[in-house]
């Protein structure tokens, strides 16, 4: 499950580089520009280190023993999709431009050739965490917007315009269950109820919650979203429910709608978005394709992640490597100004039925 950003603390910067004396001094460097430091010596003790705290930005050297740049850079494409917005800088002795190219290529954001310039390591450090803050603005941004055109739909003096309301959003949306601070379902759309209907994995009447052993996540999700939205707090929360043998289950964002903490208590609190690849609606691929400039492989790769599908199902299903669709989902996320799956998830259906409404 994705969790809420860190606030009020300095960004974590991982320093991957296996020659002890050169990280030292790179850390040390850090530490006095005010940045937290985690270190490793190797490929693997990096993915640990990944693994236990997630990095504002990652400094890694290309030749290490073991796993090497490279392959750090694969594991974080194909298994740490958290991670995907997280600015890759690589450390190297190489200095041939076809290096270069071939490392931005495979994903990475920037280089650093050594020896090392100090200052220059500094800015280039600033430099690529203020364009994550400005992305991480303009995606706070959105959201907002989405989560105030939820809330003004569910306000609705007029039960007709509420009605038709939610009639555009049986068609442009996936499943939408809207429920109040006591944890009451208030709404869920005709595809909700279908999807529930139609698979194993919920149960839908005064409340929402999930079958077996994965009632206790969504619970905990629903209960966190819900305590965060008394607070103005807006996270988003994702995960995904195993359905029926071979299919890809169901893609769950628990979405808190960040009203003041004084508001009554039977207003929307939570939204849970529903998404199961299987059964899903099909969405125009030229609505997004217009909407955010997106080429036809982008287009392609941005229906499969609001299908839920992972990177490696992605690159099966459309006959090419990881890597490739890791260099295609950086340009998806720069083009979107998101940084989260979660996030770009909730952009997309806003878009899509923004252009739906506005054609009416």
């Amino acid at each position: 499950m994705s969790q809420p950003e860190r606030a009020h603390q300095p960004p974590l910067i991982l320093c991957a580089e296996d020659q002890e004396d050169l990280r030292t001094d790179i850390c040390e460097e850090l530490r006095e520009a005010g940045y937290a430091v985690l270190e490793a010596g190797d490929g693997e003790a990096t993915l640990q280190q990944m693994d236990a705290s997630a990095p504002d930005l990652i400094l890694c050297d290309i030749n290490m023993p073991g796993l090497n740049g490279y392959d750090v850079l694969e594991e974080i494409s194909e298994r740490r999709p958290h991670l995907a917005d997280t600015p890759f800088i690589f450390l190297t002795a190489l200095s041939d431009p076809r290096d270069v190219v071939d490392g931005k290529r495979c994903g990475a954001d920037d280089y650093l050739v050594k020896p090392i310039d100090y200052d220059l390591l500094l800015a280039t450090v600033e430099a690529r965490l203020r364009q994550v803050r400005r992305m991480r603005a303009k995606s706070n941004h959105e959201l907002q917007e989405l989560r105030q055109a939820m809330s003004g739909l569910r306000q609705e003096a007029s039960r007709q315009a509420f009605r038709s309301a939610t009639r555009a959003l049986d068609l442009v949306a996936p499943g939408m269950v809207l429920i109040d601070g006591q944890g009451h379902v208030t709404f869920a759309n005709q595809r909700a109820h279908r999807l529930v209907e139609e698979t194993d994995a919920l149960l839908l009447n005064d409340t929402l919650s999930a079958r077996g052993s994965e009632a206790r996540p969504l619970r905990k999700a629903i209960e966190d979203a819900s305590r965060a939205s008394q607070h103005g707090e807006e996270p988003v929360y994702s995960l995904r429910l195993p359905n029926r043998p071979g299919d890809h289950g169901l893609l769950v964002l628990v979405c808190a709608m960040g009203r003041e903490s004084s508001a009554v208590q039977d207003d929307t609190s939570v939204v849970v978005l529903l998404s199961a690849p299987d059964k899903r609606p099909p969405l125009p691929e030229g609505v997004l394709a217009s909407l955010f400039g997106l080429t036809p492989t982008e287009t392609r790769i941005a229906m499969a992640l609001l299908e839920g599908s992972r990177t490696e199902e992605i690159a099966e299903r459309m006959g090419i490597s990881p890597t490739t669709v890791a260099f295609h989902l950086r340009n998806l996320f720069q083009k979107t100004e998101t940084h989260r799956q979660a996030d770009l998830i909730a952009l997309l259906l806003a878009g899509s039925m923004t252009a739906y409404l506005e054609g009416r």
